[in-house]
């Protein structure tokens, strides 16, 4: 219920909480469900997985849903680990763990299919990645202000390199991901590209971000495998 576990068993050994950013992506969400329980399942982790998602019909905002799901995720439990996912990944190796580095921000999505399981460029931090608490408050959390898609991810790592730690990565051995329906025409008319930057982060991270968050919260509600958060 609510898409919360504790091994029947034994005593987890972490707790970690998982953040899925969504708006009418019903049947990303089923796949990754569907894959997602067992695998976390068979790390013997305490976890729950939180679905925060946007109202309305304007443009997404995948950073500032996830400040959301940090912020009412915090209420529940003392959190060890902060996974920030995207609906439409899944993994691929039971060897990736789903814990957090102790020192600093974890990319876990090293090798996606889509990249040919390569880095697209070597600051990327798309896709999913984990953070202590104090790594998420310590970058003053993710930028409000990306409207659409692209471009957070870069403002995320710069984040990360001016509150002086590194990013961390899985290897690419262990940080295999699927893109559900990826379409593979499309790689082959236009490469993927990094969005161009429309912040100065380097100016805004301290002034934009968990310190200046504001949402309306509509919903709060139970669902079989999943918490859904429900904000305006």
């Amino acid at each position: 219920s609510g898409g919360r576990y504790r091994p029947p068993h034994c005593f987890a050994r972490y707790k970690s909480a998982i953040l899925v950013a969504y708006r009418n992506q019903e049947k990303y969400l089923r796949h990754l469900l569907y894959y997602i329980h067992p695998f976390l399942q068979r790390q013997q982790l305490s976890y729950t997985i939180y679905l925060i998602q946007q109202v309305g019909t304007g443009s997404f905002n995948r950073a500032k849903l996830l400040n959301v799901g940090v912020r009412e995720a915090m209420k529940d439990e003392e959190w060890d680990c902060l996974v920030l996912h995207d609906i439409d990944l899944v993994p691929e190796n039971d060897y990736n763990l789903y814990i957090c580095d102790e020192y600093y921000p974890k990319h876990m999505a090293s090798a996606m299919d889509k990249f040919q399981y390569t880095l697209p460029y070597k600051t990327f931090f798309g896709g999913v990645s984990a953070l202590t608490p104090e790594h998420y408050m310590k970058i003053n959390g993710f930028p409000n202000t990306y409207w659409g898609d692209g471009g957070e991810n870069d403002d995320i790592a710069t984040r990360i390199h001016l509150a002086g730690m590194k990013i961390v990565r899985t290897s690419p051995q262990l940080g295999r991901y699927r893109v559900m329906d990826y379409n593979d025409e499309m790689e082959t008319q236009e490469p993927w590209r990094r969005p161009p930057s429309r912040h100065n982060t380097r100016k805004t991270w301290k002034a934009d971000g968990m310190n200046t968050l504001q949402f309306r919260l509509l919903s709060r509600t139970k669902h079989p495998l999943y918490t859904k958060i429900t904000v305006d």
